[in-house]
């Protein structure tokens, strides 16, 4: 792995977890998970901007397969698994843990880490990043919302409903077609292996989220009909 990549990804987890500790500051009243998904979301906008940028043929976004990876890509990449790591160590603080978003970051930091050291696959692994995080801030506002006191709202249920949408569309459309590619090319074995794990994760996810829409669904329908019947 290059020195600067070393020093990108370093660098990295203290500008997280700095910038995580000056939201702390200045909004003392919120809980730490309202101020990580601050974090969480600077980075997803980050992460999206920089992978668009980083494409580097348009005609095939996640061409060329199994290609070196472009200075562009491998900062890119080295952002990303440096708010990983911070996002891994602060989610241990968390009380909210869960087992399947700690599977999940250990993926992504196995992941990225061999492509970085490989220094190729860049191209899906930019790609990867996209489809992953087009999602994330429709996520973090869910639950921002939730603290903000419009937890139950028609406001939050757009930002639901949007999340659910975005994230099935990229990762149950997008993803198996990218895991495909990525396990068809020449690429490292460890990296083919992340990339089936990154998309049982997200497959595992999209159960879930199948679940909560239904049950969002169901309790406004349910929510509305004495309103209809008083009418």
């Amino acid at each position: 792995m290059e020195d600067y990549v070393v020093n990108w990804i370093f660098s990295g987890v203290v500008l997280w977890a700095t910038t995580f500790m000056l939201i702390r500051r200045a909004l003392p009243k919120r809980s730490f998970n309202f101020c990580n998904r601050i974090v969480s979301t600077i980075h997803a906008s980050l992460a999206v901007s920089l992978s668009i940028l980083s494409v580097q043929d348009w005609s095939c976004p996640v061409c060329p397969l199994a290609s070196k990876s472009s200075q562009l890509q491998m900062k890119t990449l080295a952002i990303t698994l440096s708010y990983m790591i911070y996002d891994f160590i602060c989610c241990q603080f968390d009380k909210q843990m869960s087992i399947d978003n700690s599977v999940h970051h250990a993926v992504s930091i196995v992941g990225i880490g061999a492509g970085l050291s490989y220094e190729q696959c860049g191209s899906e692994m930019v790609a990867a990043l996209w489809i992953t995080e087009i999602s994330s801030p429709f996520l973090h506002m869910r639950e921002i919302l939730k603290e903000l006191g419009y937890k139950d709202t028609d406001l939050n249920l757009v930002f639901d409903m949007l999340f659910a949408v975005i994230f099935s569309l990229a990762r149950m459309v997008g993803g198996p077609y990218l895991t495909y590619l990525t396990l068809m090319a020449e690429n490292p074995i460890l990296v083919k292996m992340m990339a089936m794990g990154l998309q049982l994760v997200s497959a595992f996810w999209f159960y879930k989220i199948v679940r909560m829409v239904r049950y969002k669904l169901t309790r406004k329908i349910a929510s509305e009909k004495p309103a209809k019947d008083k009418s």
